[in-house]
């Protein structure tokens, strides 16, 4: 089997089902939120993490509490236009023009003031 390179390896080729909702959510389903494009911040598919999300905490001695991870859950998930358009990443239409527009200003103000300087 030959791979494209827009294909990535296994696992990261998976999608992952978005999980339902629950009283007493979990670490575990925050991040399958954020694999299954639920929170809109990246394309739906496996994310191999080193270390599941809650594990730092976890070994802190403060485990997130289901209310802590139910807050996130909220505050993470994207608003459903936007996820059902498949709107994945908000663009600004104006942010690369002017970027570039300063970018050329600096240069133009530059090669004048070593012009004007000779």
């Amino acid at each position: 089997m030959t791979l494209r390179s827009e294909t990535p390896p296994p696992p990261g080729n998976l999608t992952v089902e978005p999980p339902p909702d629950s009283e007493t959510p979990t670490s575990a389903q925050l991040k399958a939120d954020i694999d299954s494009g639920r929170t809109a911040d990246k394309t739906p598919h496996m994310d191999v993490g080193a270390a599941p999300l809650g594990t730092c905490e976890e070994a802190g001695g403060t485990p997130p509490t289901s209310q802590e991870v139910r807050l996130a859950r909220q505050n993470e998930r994207a608003p459903s236009e936007k996820a059902a358009a498949g709107y994945v990443h908000q663009r600004q239409s104006l942010v690369l023009p002017v970027y570039a527009g300063f970018i050329v200003l600096a240069a133009v103000g530059l090669g004048l003031a070593l012009w004007l300087t000779r």
